[in-house]
Protein backbone atom coordinates (compact mmCIF):
# COMPACT_ATOMS: atom_id res chain seq x y z
CA UNK A 1 0.00 0.00 0.00
CA UNK A 2 1.86 3.39 -1.18
CA UNK A 3 1.85 6.01 1.65
CA UNK A 4 -1.16 8.13 0.31
CA UNK A 5 -3.40 5.33 0.19
CA UNK A 6 -2.32 4.73 3.69
CA UNK A 7 -3.05 8.04 4.89
CA UNK A 8 -6.05 7.99 2.84
CA UNK A 9 -6.98 4.96 4.86
CA UNK A 10 -6.16 6.17 8.70
CA UNK A 11 -8.76 9.16 7.59
CA UNK A 12 -11.63 6.81 7.06
CA UNK A 13 -10.73 5.19 10.18
CA UNK A 14 -10.84 8.25 12.07
CA UNK A 15 -14.36 9.08 10.37
CA UNK A 16 -15.30 6.08 11.49
CA UNK A 17 -14.12 5.97 15.64
CA UNK A 18 -14.96 10.16 15.59
CA UNK A 19 -17.99 10.19 13.26
CA UNK A 20 -19.14 12.59 10.37
CA UNK A 21 -20.64 15.92 11.27
CA UNK A 22 -23.96 17.14 10.27
CA UNK A 23 -25.45 19.53 8.47
CA UNK A 24 -24.63 22.26 11.86
CA UNK A 25 -21.45 20.78 12.61
CA UNK A 26 -22.01 18.64 15.20
CA UNK A 27 -20.02 15.46 15.46
CA UNK A 28 -22.51 12.42 14.61
CA UNK A 29 -20.69 9.36 15.45
CA UNK A 30 -20.91 6.73 18.33
CA UNK A 31 -18.39 8.34 20.63
CA UNK A 32 -19.48 11.95 19.88
CA UNK A 33 -23.40 10.74 20.69
CA UNK A 34 -22.18 9.28 23.99
CA UNK A 35 -20.31 12.93 24.78
CA UNK A 36 -23.90 13.97 24.37
CA UNK A 37 -25.15 11.66 26.39
CA UNK A 38 -22.89 12.22 28.95
CA UNK A 39 -24.46 15.81 29.01
CA UNK A 40 -27.51 15.08 28.50
CA UNK A 41 -26.95 12.46 32.13
CA UNK A 42 -25.87 15.76 34.01
CA UNK A 43 -28.89 17.86 33.17
CA UNK A 44 -31.07 15.16 34.13
CA UNK A 45 -29.31 14.80 37.73
CA UNK A 46 -29.36 19.01 37.61
CA UNK A 47 -33.34 18.84 36.81
CA UNK A 48 -34.31 16.23 39.08
CA UNK A 49 -31.68 17.81 41.98
CA UNK A 50 -33.76 21.35 41.28
CA UNK A 51 -37.75 18.81 41.80
CA UNK A 52 -36.10 17.25 44.72
CA UNK A 53 -35.54 20.86 46.12
CA UNK A 54 -39.11 21.94 45.65
CA UNK A 55 -40.61 18.48 47.19
CA UNK A 56 -39.05 18.64 50.66
CA UNK A 57 -39.26 22.73 50.79
CA UNK A 58 -43.47 21.67 50.72
CA UNK A 59 -43.59 18.73 52.51
CA UNK A 60 -42.37 20.94 55.58
CA UNK A 61 -45.12 23.26 55.46
CA UNK A 62 -47.53 20.18 55.20
CA UNK A 63 -49.97 20.60 57.63
CA UNK A 64 -49.16 18.59 60.68
CA UNK A 65 -52.66 16.60 61.41
CA UNK A 66 -53.83 16.05 57.71
CA UNK A 67 -50.35 16.49 55.90
CA UNK A 68 -52.21 18.37 53.19
CA UNK A 69 -50.32 21.52 51.74
CA UNK A 70 -51.79 25.13 51.95
CA UNK A 71 -52.24 26.75 48.05
CA UNK A 72 -50.39 29.75 49.57
CA UNK A 73 -47.22 30.38 51.79
CA UNK A 74 -46.46 33.77 53.87
CA UNK A 75 -44.62 36.09 50.53
CA UNK A 76 -46.19 33.85 48.24
CA UNK A 77 -48.75 35.69 45.48
CA UNK A 78 -52.30 36.33 46.88
CA UNK A 79 -51.27 35.16 50.19
CA UNK A 80 -53.03 36.55 53.04
CA UNK A 81 -52.31 36.84 56.96
CA UNK A 82 -53.86 33.95 58.93
CA UNK A 83 -54.97 31.78 55.88
CA UNK A 84 -54.29 28.31 55.65
CA UNK A 85 -56.61 26.72 52.63
CA UNK A 86 -56.34 23.49 50.55
CA UNK A 87 -57.98 23.06 47.95
CA UNK A 88 -58.40 20.57 45.21
CA UNK A 89 -58.06 22.59 42.50
CA UNK A 90 -54.83 24.50 43.49
CA UNK A 91 -52.73 22.76 46.07
CA UNK A 92 -54.34 19.63 44.47
CA UNK A 93 -54.49 19.88 40.65
CA UNK A 94 -50.81 21.68 40.29
CA UNK A 95 -48.60 20.94 43.27
CA UNK A 96 -49.82 17.71 45.17
CA UNK A 97 -49.48 15.76 41.62
CA UNK A 98 -46.46 16.46 40.28
CA UNK A 99 -44.79 15.72 44.33
CA UNK A 100 -46.29 12.78 43.75
CA UNK A 101 -44.49 12.45 40.50
CA UNK A 102 -41.39 13.79 41.60
CA UNK A 103 -41.34 11.33 44.61
CA UNK A 104 -41.59 8.36 42.91
CA UNK A 105 -38.39 9.35 40.63
CA UNK A 106 -36.95 10.35 44.10
CA UNK A 107 -37.80 9.36 46.83
CA UNK A 108 -39.98 5.62 46.76
CA UNK A 109 -40.17 5.95 50.30
CA UNK A 110 -41.81 9.13 50.11
CA UNK A 111 -43.68 7.99 47.35
CA UNK A 112 -45.57 4.75 49.04
CA UNK A 113 -45.65 6.55 52.53
CA UNK A 114 -46.22 10.22 52.86
CA UNK A 115 -48.07 10.51 49.46
CA UNK A 116 -50.49 7.85 49.88
CA UNK A 117 -51.17 9.01 53.23
CA UNK A 118 -51.92 12.25 51.57
CA UNK A 119 -54.42 10.89 49.50
CA UNK A 120 -56.18 9.13 52.20
CA UNK A 121 -56.72 12.38 53.91
CA UNK A 122 -57.65 14.31 51.16
CA UNK A 123 -60.98 11.80 50.66
CA UNK A 124 -61.48 11.87 54.40
CA UNK A 125 -61.06 15.48 54.82
CA UNK A 126 -62.56 16.83 51.33
CA UNK A 127 -65.65 14.72 50.49
CA UNK A 128 -68.78 13.62 52.02
CA UNK A 129 -71.50 11.82 50.36
CA UNK A 130 -69.81 11.18 47.22
CA UNK A 131 -66.12 11.40 45.67
CA UNK A 132 -66.40 15.44 44.37
CA UNK A 133 -63.91 17.24 46.57
CA UNK A 134 -64.66 20.80 48.72
CA UNK A 135 -61.71 23.02 50.35
CA UNK A 136 -60.33 22.56 54.13
CA UNK A 137 -59.68 24.94 55.98
CA UNK A 138 -56.43 23.98 57.18
CA UNK A 139 -57.20 26.23 60.52
CA UNK A 140 -60.10 25.56 61.42
CA UNK A 141 -61.32 22.31 60.18
CA UNK A 142 -63.91 23.65 58.11
CA UNK A 143 -64.69 21.76 54.73
CA UNK A 144 -66.11 23.89 51.68
CA UNK A 145 -69.33 23.00 49.86
CA UNK A 146 -68.06 19.91 47.22
CA UNK A 147 -67.51 21.51 44.07
CA UNK A 148 -68.12 19.91 40.31
CA UNK A 149 -65.03 22.66 39.21
CA UNK A 150 -62.66 21.52 41.89
CA UNK A 151 -62.88 17.53 40.60
CA UNK A 152 -62.68 18.25 37.03
CA UNK A 153 -59.82 20.40 37.60
CA UNK A 154 -58.33 18.19 40.28
CA UNK A 155 -58.66 15.22 37.91
CA UNK A 156 -57.43 17.35 34.16
CA UNK A 157 -54.40 19.39 35.73
CA UNK A 158 -53.34 16.68 38.60
CA UNK A 159 -54.69 12.98 38.37
CA UNK A 160 -54.43 13.03 34.19
CA UNK A 161 -50.93 13.84 34.88
CA UNK A 162 -49.78 11.20 37.27
CA UNK A 163 -51.65 8.45 34.90
CA UNK A 164 -50.26 9.37 32.25
CA UNK A 165 -47.24 8.30 33.30
CA UNK A 166 -47.22 6.01 36.29
CA UNK A 167 -50.80 4.29 34.97
CA UNK A 168 -53.32 2.56 37.18
CA UNK A 169 -52.22 3.91 40.83
CA UNK A 170 -54.51 4.74 43.86
CA UNK A 171 -54.39 8.42 41.94
CA UNK A 172 -55.90 6.98 39.16
CA UNK A 173 -59.20 5.31 40.70
CA UNK A 174 -59.64 8.43 42.85
CA UNK A 175 -59.95 10.07 39.09
CA UNK A 176 -61.98 7.52 37.67
CA UNK A 177 -65.18 7.72 41.24
CA UNK A 178 -64.40 11.12 41.11
CA UNK A 179 -65.44 12.07 37.26
CA UNK A 180 -68.13 9.33 37.47
CA UNK A 181 -69.67 11.52 40.68
CA UNK A 182 -68.85 14.78 39.38
CA UNK A 183 -71.03 13.72 35.87
CA UNK A 184 -73.87 12.93 37.80
CA UNK A 185 -73.61 16.43 39.19
CA UNK A 186 -73.83 18.05 36.45
CA UNK A 187 -75.83 21.18 37.38
CA UNK A 188 -76.51 22.59 33.97
CA UNK A 189 -79.14 21.95 31.67
CA UNK A 190 -78.89 21.92 28.24
CA UNK A 191 -81.10 20.39 25.15
CA UNK A 192 -77.85 17.82 24.51
CA UNK A 193 -78.36 16.66 28.73
CA UNK A 194 -76.43 17.73 31.76
CA UNK A 195 -73.01 19.25 31.59
CA UNK A 196 -70.64 20.25 34.44
CA UNK A 197 -70.61 24.15 33.94
CA UNK A 198 -71.87 27.39 31.63
CA UNK A 199 -68.03 27.77 31.23
CA UNK A 200 -64.97 26.90 28.62
CA UNK A 201 -62.66 26.18 31.61
CA UNK A 202 -65.11 23.76 33.43
CA UNK A 203 -66.38 21.59 30.45
CA UNK A 204 -62.76 21.57 29.12
CA UNK A 205 -61.76 19.53 32.03
CA UNK A 206 -64.60 17.19 32.08
CA UNK A 207 -63.91 16.48 28.04
CA UNK A 208 -60.31 15.96 28.12
CA UNK A 209 -60.75 13.52 31.21
CA UNK A 210 -63.83 11.51 29.95
CA UNK A 211 -61.96 10.80 26.69
CA UNK A 212 -59.42 9.72 28.34
CA UNK A 213 -61.29 7.41 30.83
CA UNK A 214 -63.42 5.85 27.87
CA UNK A 215 -60.20 4.88 26.28
CA UNK A 216 -58.79 3.45 29.45
CA UNK A 217 -62.02 1.80 30.88
CA UNK A 218 -64.08 0.88 27.87
CA UNK A 219 -66.95 2.05 29.78
CA UNK A 220 -69.33 3.66 27.23
CA UNK A 221 -70.59 6.24 30.01
CA UNK A 222 -67.56 8.38 29.68
CA UNK A 223 -67.91 8.81 26.18
CA UNK A 224 -71.54 9.31 26.40
CA UNK A 225 -70.97 12.85 28.70
CA UNK A 226 -68.16 13.61 26.40
CA UNK A 227 -70.24 13.40 23.65
CA UNK A 228 -72.77 15.82 25.69
CA UNK A 229 -70.86 18.12 25.87
CA UNK A 230 -68.85 17.88 22.66
CA UNK A 231 -72.49 18.27 20.77
CA UNK A 232 -72.94 21.20 23.02
CA UNK A 233 -70.40 23.16 21.85
CA UNK A 234 -70.22 21.78 17.77
CA UNK A 235 -73.84 22.22 17.68
CA UNK A 236 -74.76 25.16 20.10
CA UNK A 237 -72.10 27.36 21.26
CA UNK A 238 -69.80 27.50 17.48
CA UNK A 239 -72.68 28.07 15.74
CA UNK A 240 -74.06 30.58 17.81
CA UNK A 241 -70.55 32.29 18.45
CA UNK A 242 -69.10 33.14 15.05
CA UNK A 243 -67.16 29.57 14.89
CA UNK A 244 -65.14 29.79 18.22
CA UNK A 245 -65.88 29.00 21.88
CA UNK A 246 -67.34 31.36 24.48
CA UNK A 247 -65.92 32.00 27.73
CA UNK A 248 -69.21 31.58 29.19
CA UNK A 249 -72.37 30.51 27.71
CA UNK A 250 -75.57 30.90 28.85
CA UNK A 251 -77.27 27.76 27.37
CA UNK A 252 -80.71 28.72 28.47
CA UNK A 253 -80.75 32.30 26.78
CA UNK A 254 -78.13 30.70 23.94
CA UNK A 255 -75.98 33.49 24.46
CA UNK A 256 -72.41 34.35 25.38
CA UNK A 257 -70.08 37.14 26.04
CA UNK A 258 -68.18 37.12 22.52
CA UNK A 259 -64.97 36.51 24.36
CA UNK A 260 -62.71 33.80 23.66
CA UNK A 261 -59.91 33.20 26.57
CA UNK A 262 -56.63 31.36 24.81
CA UNK A 263 -54.79 31.28 27.64
CA UNK A 264 -55.47 28.62 30.50
CA UNK A 265 -59.01 29.05 32.20
CA UNK A 266 -60.55 29.10 28.86
CA UNK A 267 -58.78 26.91 25.60
CA UNK A 268 -59.45 23.89 27.66
CA UNK A 269 -62.25 23.23 25.80
CA UNK A 270 -59.85 23.62 22.38
CA UNK A 271 -58.09 20.60 23.83
CA UNK A 272 -60.56 18.42 24.73
CA UNK A 273 -62.71 18.85 21.42
CA UNK A 274 -59.91 17.79 19.75
CA UNK A 275 -59.28 14.52 21.17
CA UNK A 276 -62.72 14.07 21.26
CA UNK A 277 -62.90 14.58 17.61
CA UNK A 278 -59.77 12.45 17.26
CA UNK A 279 -61.49 8.98 18.87
CA UNK A 280 -64.48 9.75 16.53
CA UNK A 281 -62.53 10.41 13.35
CA UNK A 282 -60.96 7.04 14.61
CA UNK A 283 -63.98 5.08 14.73
CA UNK A 284 -65.26 6.76 11.42
CA UNK A 285 -68.72 7.70 13.43
CA UNK A 286 -71.58 9.97 12.60
CA UNK A 287 -70.22 12.69 14.73
CA UNK A 288 -66.86 12.94 13.40
CA UNK A 289 -68.27 13.52 10.26
CA UNK A 290 -70.35 16.38 11.54
CA UNK A 291 -67.88 17.66 13.83
CA UNK A 292 -65.07 17.93 11.34
CA UNK A 293 -66.17 21.32 9.05
CA UNK A 294 -67.33 23.16 12.62
CA UNK A 295 -63.69 22.05 13.85
CA UNK A 296 -61.49 22.89 11.12
CA UNK A 297 -63.57 26.36 11.08
CA UNK A 298 -62.55 26.98 14.99
CA UNK A 299 -59.04 26.12 14.48
CA UNK A 300 -58.58 28.42 11.10
CA UNK A 301 -60.12 31.32 12.65
CA UNK A 302 -58.19 30.86 16.27
CA UNK A 303 -54.80 30.85 13.80
CA UNK A 304 -56.28 33.91 11.99
CA UNK A 305 -55.74 35.88 15.11
CA UNK A 306 -52.58 35.10 16.58
CA UNK A 307 -49.70 38.04 15.58
CA UNK A 308 -47.02 37.30 12.58
CA UNK A 309 -44.66 34.78 14.88
CA UNK A 310 -47.82 32.47 15.56
CA UNK A 311 -48.39 33.84 19.14
CA UNK A 312 -51.75 34.17 20.58
CA UNK A 313 -53.19 36.93 22.62
CA UNK A 314 -54.74 36.16 26.09
CA UNK A 315 -58.52 37.10 25.40
CA UNK A 316 -59.83 37.70 21.74
CA UNK A 317 -63.27 39.26 20.35
CA UNK A 318 -65.37 36.19 18.39
CA UNK A 319 -66.43 38.19 16.05
CA UNK A 320 -63.37 40.57 14.64
CA UNK A 321 -60.56 38.08 16.35
CA UNK A 322 -59.03 41.36 17.85
CA UNK A 323 -57.29 41.13 20.91
CA UNK A 324 -59.49 42.08 24.30
CA UNK A 325 -55.85 42.15 25.82
CA UNK A 326 -52.77 42.16 23.95
CA UNK A 327 -50.90 39.97 26.50
CA UNK A 328 -49.68 36.90 24.82
CA UNK A 329 -50.49 33.43 25.79
CA UNK A 330 -47.87 31.44 27.87
CA UNK A 331 -49.14 28.16 27.24
CA UNK A 332 -49.61 28.63 23.87
CA UNK A 333 -48.73 25.07 22.91
CA UNK A 334 -51.93 24.08 24.05
CA UNK A 335 -53.76 25.33 21.48
CA UNK A 336 -51.01 24.22 18.65
CA UNK A 337 -50.86 20.47 20.26
CA UNK A 338 -54.77 20.55 19.72
CA UNK A 339 -54.52 21.58 15.86
CA UNK A 340 -51.63 18.89 15.89
CA UNK A 341 -54.19 16.56 17.05
CA UNK A 342 -56.68 17.50 14.49
CA UNK A 343 -53.77 16.90 11.76
CA UNK A 344 -53.13 13.72 12.75
CA UNK A 345 -57.09 12.55 12.95
CA UNK A 346 -57.44 14.29 9.28
CA UNK A 347 -53.95 14.59 7.61
CA UNK A 348 -54.74 18.15 6.73
CA UNK A 349 -51.41 19.44 6.59
CA UNK A 350 -51.84 23.02 7.36
CA UNK A 351 -52.39 22.53 11.18
CA UNK A 352 -48.78 20.88 11.34
CA UNK A 353 -47.00 23.53 9.04
CA UNK A 354 -48.42 26.10 11.72
CA UNK A 355 -47.10 24.13 14.00
CA UNK A 356 -43.71 24.04 12.74
CA UNK A 357 -43.95 27.87 11.92
CA UNK A 358 -44.70 28.67 15.77
CA UNK A 359 -41.96 26.61 16.96
CA UNK A 360 -39.15 28.17 14.53
CA UNK A 361 -39.94 31.88 15.41
CA UNK A 362 -39.46 31.06 19.32
CA UNK A 363 -36.00 32.38 19.45
CA UNK A 364 -37.37 35.73 19.24
CA UNK A 365 -39.31 34.96 22.37
CA UNK A 366 -35.88 33.86 24.32
CA UNK A 367 -36.89 37.16 27.08
CA UNK A 368 -40.00 37.41 26.81
CA UNK A 369 -41.82 38.24 30.22
CA UNK A 370 -44.89 35.15 29.92
CA UNK A 371 -47.34 35.95 32.59
CA UNK A 372 -45.78 39.25 33.69
CA UNK A 373 -42.53 37.96 34.62
CA UNK A 374 -43.76 34.26 37.00
CA UNK A 375 -42.00 31.17 36.91
CA UNK A 376 -45.45 30.00 36.21
CA UNK A 377 -45.93 31.74 32.87
CA UNK A 378 -42.30 30.69 31.75
CA UNK A 379 -42.89 26.94 33.22
CA UNK A 380 -45.81 26.68 30.77
CA UNK A 381 -44.19 28.01 27.98
CA UNK A 382 -41.49 25.71 28.09
CA UNK A 383 -44.09 22.83 28.35
CA UNK A 384 -46.46 24.10 25.27
CA UNK A 385 -42.67 23.61 23.40
CA UNK A 386 -42.00 20.06 24.43
CA UNK A 387 -45.32 18.75 23.58
CA UNK A 388 -44.43 19.80 20.33
CA UNK A 389 -40.99 19.04 19.66
CA UNK A 390 -41.42 15.76 20.82
CA UNK A 391 -43.51 15.74 17.02
CA UNK A 392 -41.80 17.76 15.15
CA UNK A 393 -38.00 18.59 16.68
CA UNK A 394 -37.49 21.45 15.19
CA UNK A 395 -33.68 22.75 15.81
CA UNK A 396 -34.86 26.60 17.15
CA UNK A 397 -37.26 25.73 19.61
CA UNK A 398 -34.68 22.86 21.25
CA UNK A 399 -32.23 25.67 21.50
CA UNK A 400 -34.99 27.93 22.87
CA UNK A 401 -35.75 25.72 25.22
CA UNK A 402 -32.40 24.75 26.74
CA UNK A 403 -32.10 28.43 27.32
CA UNK A 404 -35.43 28.94 29.07
CA UNK A 405 -34.99 25.72 31.28
CA UNK A 406 -32.02 27.93 32.52
CA UNK A 407 -33.63 30.60 32.71
CA UNK A 408 -36.17 28.98 34.64
CA UNK A 409 -34.37 26.87 37.03
CA UNK A 410 -32.93 30.39 38.35
CA UNK A 411 -35.72 31.30 39.48
CA UNK A 412 -35.39 28.80 42.24
CA UNK A 413 -35.05 30.13 46.12
CA UNK A 414 -31.95 28.46 47.90
CA UNK A 415 -34.89 27.30 50.35
CA UNK A 416 -35.73 25.22 47.27
CA UNK A 417 -39.28 27.53 46.72
CA UNK A 418 -39.88 29.29 43.91
CA UNK A 419 -42.55 31.40 44.32
CA UNK A 420 -44.21 29.80 47.58
CA UNK A 421 -47.36 29.20 45.87
CA UNK A 422 -49.25 26.23 44.49
CA UNK A 423 -47.62 27.24 40.82
CA UNK A 424 -44.49 25.85 41.99
CA UNK A 425 -45.80 22.47 40.99
CA UNK A 426 -45.81 23.24 37.19
CA UNK A 427 -42.20 24.33 38.11
CA UNK A 428 -41.77 20.29 38.80
CA UNK A 429 -43.50 19.45 35.67
CA UNK A 430 -41.56 21.20 33.37
CA UNK A 431 -38.22 20.15 35.04
CA UNK A 432 -39.96 16.10 34.16
CA UNK A 433 -40.79 17.14 30.94
CA UNK A 434 -37.00 18.21 30.46
CA UNK A 435 -35.18 15.05 32.45
CA UNK A 436 -37.37 12.79 30.21
CA UNK A 437 -36.25 14.06 27.53
CA UNK A 438 -32.97 14.01 28.12
CA UNK A 439 -33.15 10.59 29.04
CA UNK A 440 -35.38 10.00 26.23
CA UNK A 441 -37.53 8.44 28.78
CA UNK A 442 -34.60 5.98 30.89
CA UNK A 443 -35.81 6.57 34.50
CA UNK A 444 -33.56 5.36 37.39
CA UNK A 445 -35.92 3.64 39.69
CA UNK A 446 -34.85 5.65 42.54
CA UNK A 447 -32.71 8.50 41.73
CA UNK A 448 -30.07 10.32 43.88
CA UNK A 449 -27.74 13.55 44.01
CA UNK A 450 -24.70 12.33 41.74
CA UNK A 451 -27.36 9.39 39.35
CA UNK A 452 -27.07 10.51 35.99
CA UNK A 453 -29.12 9.45 33.03
CA UNK A 454 -28.80 10.59 29.34
CA UNK A 455 -29.31 9.43 26.18
CA UNK A 456 -29.36 9.71 22.30
CA UNK A 457 -31.74 8.62 20.07
CA UNK A 458 -30.55 7.73 16.45
CA UNK A 459 -33.19 5.73 14.83
CA UNK A 460 -33.91 2.67 16.56
CA UNK A 461 -30.62 2.75 18.20
CA UNK A 462 -30.56 4.22 21.58
CA UNK A 463 -26.94 5.61 22.63
CA UNK A 464 -27.37 5.83 26.53
CA UNK A 465 -24.91 6.45 29.40
CA UNK A 466 -25.52 6.09 33.26
CA UNK A 467 -23.37 7.79 35.59
CA UNK A 468 -22.93 7.80 39.31
CA UNK A 469 -20.45 10.09 41.27
CA UNK A 470 -20.87 10.82 45.26
CA UNK A 471 -22.87 8.71 46.95
CA UNK A 472 -24.76 7.60 44.18
CA UNK A 473 -21.77 5.47 43.39
CA UNK A 474 -23.12 3.33 46.59
CA UNK A 475 -26.75 3.07 45.23
CA UNK A 476 -27.97 -0.27 43.09
CA UNK A 477 -30.81 0.21 41.21
CA UNK A 478 -32.44 -0.27 37.46
CA UNK A 479 -33.18 1.42 34.86
CA UNK A 480 -36.57 1.41 33.30
CA UNK A 481 -37.54 2.19 30.08
CA UNK A 482 -40.59 3.86 28.76
CA UNK A 483 -43.40 1.98 26.03
CA UNK A 484 -46.34 3.46 24.26
CA UNK A 485 -48.03 4.82 27.28
CA UNK A 486 -50.72 6.42 24.55
CA UNK A 487 -51.61 2.93 23.49
CA UNK A 488 -50.67 0.64 26.58
CA UNK A 489 -52.30 2.88 29.34
CA UNK A 490 -54.28 5.47 27.66
CA UNK A 491 -56.21 3.50 24.92
CA UNK A 492 -55.52 5.48 21.95
CA UNK A 493 -54.82 4.78 18.24
CA UNK A 494 -52.37 7.15 17.93
CA UNK A 495 -49.67 9.12 19.94
CA UNK A 496 -52.37 12.29 19.82
CA UNK A 497 -50.71 15.31 21.29
CA UNK A 498 -52.64 16.35 24.61
CA UNK A 499 -52.31 18.53 27.80
CA UNK A 500 -51.22 17.10 30.37
CA UNK A 501 -48.77 14.29 28.70
CA UNK A 502 -45.28 12.82 29.07
CA UNK A 503 -44.05 12.51 25.96
CA UNK A 504 -42.56 9.16 24.80
CA UNK A 505 -39.30 9.87 23.17
CA UNK A 506 -37.56 6.18 22.96
CA UNK A 507 -40.46 3.38 23.20
CA UNK A 508 -39.66 -0.06 23.24
CA UNK A 509 -41.94 -2.65 22.61
CA UNK A 510 -43.00 -5.23 24.70
CA UNK A 511 -42.66 -8.23 22.95
CA UNK A 512 -39.71 -7.38 20.74
CA UNK A 513 -35.90 -8.44 21.59
CA UNK A 514 -33.48 -5.80 21.77
CA UNK A 515 -29.48 -5.84 22.27
CA UNK A 516 -28.24 -4.09 25.00
CA UNK A 517 -25.04 -4.08 24.66
CA UNK A 518 -21.95 -2.07 26.76
CA UNK A 519 -20.33 0.07 24.29
CA UNK A 520 -16.95 -1.60 25.21
CA UNK A 521 -18.48 -4.79 24.05
CA UNK A 522 -17.63 -6.88 27.22
CA UNK A 523 -21.27 -7.05 27.59
CA UNK A 524 -24.24 -8.09 25.63
CA UNK A 525 -27.45 -9.60 26.71
CA UNK A 526 -30.66 -10.26 24.27
CA UNK A 527 -34.04 -9.07 26.55
CA UNK A 528 -37.61 -8.46 26.22
CA UNK A 529 -38.79 -4.89 25.75
CA UNK A 530 -41.34 -6.07 28.60
CA UNK A 531 -37.92 -6.85 30.60
CA UNK A 532 -36.33 -3.43 29.74
CA UNK A 533 -39.99 -1.53 30.70
CA UNK A 534 -40.15 -3.57 33.94
CA UNK A 535 -36.31 -2.17 34.64
CA UNK A 536 -32.74 -3.97 34.38
CA UNK A 537 -29.24 -3.12 36.52
CA UNK A 538 -26.64 -1.45 34.30
CA UNK A 539 -23.52 -0.43 35.52
CA UNK A 540 -21.78 2.98 34.88
CA UNK A 541 -20.81 3.06 31.31
CA UNK A 542 -22.15 3.48 27.42
CA UNK A 543 -24.35 1.86 26.44
CA UNK A 544 -26.29 0.87 23.00
CA UNK A 545 -29.85 -0.32 22.76
CA UNK A 546 -31.47 -1.67 19.54
CA UNK A 547 -34.24 -4.25 18.69
CA UNK A 548 -32.69 -7.62 17.03
CA UNK A 549 -36.03 -8.91 16.21
CA UNK A 550 -39.39 -10.13 17.58
CA UNK A 551 -40.43 -12.97 20.41
CA UNK A 552 -41.39 -16.11 18.66
CA UNK A 553 -42.58 -17.12 22.59
CA UNK A 554 -45.54 -18.68 22.08
CA UNK A 555 -45.43 -19.35 18.42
Amino acid sequence: MSDTMMRRTIIVLLIACVGASDARGRQTGPQARFARARQNGRDFDRGAAAMRKVLKAWLAEADRGTFLIPDRLSGGPGWRPGERIYTPHNSGADLYSYLILTASLTDPAIYNRRMIEMLRNEIRYTTTTDAVPGSLDLITRRRGEPRVFDAAEYAKDGLVAVTELLGRTPWYYRMVDMTVDMMHRAPVITRFGNIPGDDAETNGDALQVLVRLAGMTGDKRFLEWAERIGDAYVDEVLPGNNGLPDHKWDFEKHTGTGRLRLRDHGNEIIVGLALLFAIEQYHQTERARRYRPVLANMFDRILESANADGMFHNIIDTRTLKPRRVALVDNWGYIYGAAYAFYQSTGETKYRDAVIGALKTLPKYRDHNWQRGQADGLADSIESAFYLVAREPVPEALEWIESQVRRMTAMQKPSGFVDRWYNDGNFNRTLLLYILYKSQGCRPDRWVKGLRVGAVREGDRLYLNVAAVGRATRLRGKIKFDFARHRRVMGFDKNYVRLNEFPEWYTVDENTLYRVSAASKRSERILLGSELIAGIALRPGDWVIEPVGRSQLGR
